[in-house]
Formats: C-alpha cells, structure tokens, sequence
C-alpha cells in the first residue's frame, strides 16, 4: 500500500509511557499507519481501516503475544 503519511499528526498510544514499548499511529486518505515511537524515522506500517480495525480487535482479546 502506498499511503503518504508526510505531514500526518501521530499520536502516541494512550497506554504508552517513558519506560514501555510505544506505538503511534496516524491517518492518512487511504491507510491508517503505526509506527514505533522512540524510532519514528525507521519506517511505519500502513494497513487499510479493515486491516488495523482487525488488528485492534485481536490486541485487545489478547489473541497475540504482545
């Protein structure tokens, strides 16, 4: 997928803090993009709405080993 995100606002994740993992994400037209907070500048992932809301779903079931 090839979503631009240039000039998106990331948003930390609410559960995030100074001495955890911690995920932002932003919106872009097409995609919604997560990305690894204390790294911002090494990339980002883009999944369509159906794709993150999926994920979402399975994060909070705790169906993966996160």
């Amino acid at each position: 997928m090839n979503a631009d995100f240039a000039g998106a606002q990331w948003r930390k994740s609410s559960r995030s803090n100074s001495e955890q993992e911690c995920v932002e994400v932003a919106q872009s037209s097409i995609a919604i993009g997560i990305r690894d907070s204390k790294n911002p500048e090494g990339g980002h992932l883009a999944l369509d709405r159906s794709a993150f809301t999926g994920l979402l779903a399975r994060v909070k079931a705790g169906d993966l080993d996160l």
